[in-house]
């Protein structure tokens, strides 16, 4: 390609709302361009980078054994409502009438329609096991679409679905998917981590998150160099010391704490470590059929998890803050909250630090008001759990190693789903008995058009992005530093057909521009190597450097596509 006729225009500054890296340099490159807020268009340079991570994952799942179709955006809501994801799903999920008041869905995943695919396809277990993929357009409704590429509300997807017929073989094709999706990640030169996680609405048995390393990550990666261990944040588990306190207990006493609605403010008025409170949180569920309130109890100086509390009471949907109207219904007063006697409609959760506090603060469900020397036995509580976050420095949960935290941006997840949709779905099969089983599903999801955010987020400077060689726009830029010079041109042209005609992605800079110019447009778009037909092309040589390493090295002319050659192997 030539860049005097590319579609191409590059911006010195990116908008001043503009936060991440990847999306100021996308768009300061041309490499998308935004439609609306979370919608973009993918632009020559942008699309190339696109299709080659589409190209890699296709490959590997075609490796893998899986095959690719092709499923419609549009999704009929019987299919959701049968499933029980029309309600479940939340506010997220694209919903549209046609012209008749049907209702309909624009996918963000396809779990009910290949479950009614497979259905009314598959009648034997002889026809199983099986992996059917696509790569995919996918929607969601997002509150706040930003960060580009990475939240957006249309985004490019890969996402597979396989049937079983028991769980030896959906564990078997599990980590099968995870070797491909480690080849996959690694073949576009990311640096990751799969971590376990939570399966959320997609639901199953259990889940891994694949997730590029990178500081302006919006998870928290929980992991331990000295073991495999790594989860996500709302998954990890930890060690810390509990053991039973041998302090006396005392009798519950009620005492004014006067503007002490935060464990900060009750620990500093009551001159007690945190440790020595309990704080209360209340969260509610809204289902299709009413709403589940919460209680939690947790020891002060740690926070509630609510995914694990989520999963502690067998919520559907995601668990959110009571109103005041809620909590004044169950006699709670915010700020000041405890549980002291039964409630009905009231479920009460006390993390497993709470039992082995002795003589803790907690609120008297009395404004201005706190209980000291509360005991286990003073307060009401339906079940113990572990409903707390883990934290950096806490021991891992092999009892060796130290839990270090990382920021990561989620690119892959599978999960075991499990008979969770072929079951709703009446998706079965016969046996060998001739009886009918329910398949066994798993999914596997890749978020094409978050990696190459990720990618950018991980590989960029103060210069612009560095692509990682699989994935850049192309290989190897070359530039005529001034192109009303007859030998510089006639140099680069010949290097440039050269490359060209061995199958190698290049550039031309043929345009009428200074050469600074030039060498900045270079550095900006990410070009893995630039080759710069300057003044020593009387010499009949040219500069090579490396976008990465910054090393410069003085070629001739003969001797340039061997050189690219053993830069690709590298």
């Amino acid at each position: 390609m030539r860049l005097s006729k590319a579609f191409l225009k590059t911006y010195k500054e990116s908008p001043k709302e503009v936060e991440l890296a990847s999306h100021q340099l996308m768009l300061r490159t041309s490499m998308i361009k935004q439609l609306t807020r979370g919608v973009y268009s993918y632009l020559p340079l942008g699309y190339r980078v696109l299709r080659k991570i589409e190209n890699i994952t296709r490959e590997e799942m075609n490796r893998a054994g899986a095959q690719e179709i092709h499923m419609p955006v549009l999704q009929p809501a019987s299919l959701w409502e049968e499933s029980g994801r029309w309600f479940a799903y939340g506010p997220e999920l694209m919903r549209l009438k046609d012209r008749n008041e049907r209702e309909f869905a624009l996918g963000p995943t396809h779990e009910e329609v290949v479950t009614d695919i497979v259905r009314n396809m598959i009648s034997s277990y002889k026809e199983l096991p099986f992996n059917l993929y696509q790569i995919q357009t996918k929607f969601r409704d997002e509150i706040r679409p930003r960060f580009g590429l990475m939240r957006g509300r249309e985004f490019v997807m890969k996402d597979a679905y396989s049937f079983h017929l028991d769980q030896e073989s959906l564990d078997e094709e599990y980590q099968n998917m995870k070797s491909a999706y480690e080849r996959i990640f690694t073949r576009c030169g990311l640096n990751f981590r799969a971590v376990e996680a939570d399966s959320g609405s997609i639901g199953g048995d259990s889940s891994n998150e694949f997730m590029v390393l990178a500081e302006s990550g919006e998870d928290d990666i929980l992991y331990d160099d000295s073991s495999n261990y790594a989860a996500n944040i709302e998954k990890a588990k930890s060690i810390i010391e509990l053991k039973e306190s041998d302090e006396e207990k005392l009798p519950k006493e009620l005492v004014k704490t006067p503007h002490a609605k935060t464990i900060e403010d009750l620990a500093k008025f009551l001159n007690i470590p945190k440790e020595k409170t309990v704080k209360a949180v209340m969260l509610k569920e809204i289902t299709e059929d009413g709403e589940n309130f919460v209680l939690a109890l947790i020891r002060g100086d740690l926070d509630v998890n609510s995914i694990k509390l989520k999963n502690a009471v067998g919520a559907k949907t995601e668990l959110e803050m009571m109103t005041a109207e809620d909590c004044e219904k169950f006699g709670i007063v915010p700020g000041y909250a405890g549980s002291y006697e039964k409630k009905e409609g009231l479920k009460v959760v006390i993390d497993e630090t709470v039992k082995y506090v002795r003589n803790f603060a907690l609120g008297a469900n009395k404004e201005e008001y706190h209980y000291i020397n509360v005991n286990l036995e003073d307060i009401v509580y339906d079940m113990v759990s572990d409903i707390r976050n883990a934290r950096e420095g806490d021991t891992a949960p092999d009892g060796k190693g130290t839990l270090k935290l990382a920021k990561g941006i989620e690119v892959g997840h599978i999960f075991k789903l499990g008979d969770k949709y072929s079951k709703a779905l009446n998706a079965t099969v016969l046996d060998e008995n001739g009886k009918q089983q329910i398949m066994k599903m798993g999914c596997y999801g890749i978020g094409i058009s978050r990696v190459m955010a990720a990618a950018i987020e991980q590989n960029n400077d103060e210069y612009g992005i560095i692509w990682p060689k699989n994935i850049a726009p192309y290989l190897v830029d070359v530039i005529i530093a001034n192109v009303k010079d007859e030998v510089q041109s006639l140099l680069g042209e010949k290097i440039y057909e050269e490359l060209l005609s061995n199958g190698i992605e290049v550039v031309l800079d043929d345009r009428n521009e200074r050469a600074g110019f030039k060498f900045k447009d270079a550095d900006l778009i990410g070009f893995p190597l630039k080759i710069v037909a300057g003044k020593s092309a009387v010499e009949g040589k040219v500069e090579i450097k490396d976008r990465r390493t910054g090393e410069s090295t003085e070629v001739k002319a003969e001797d340039v596509l061997q050189f690219v050659k053993d830069f690709m192997k590298d």
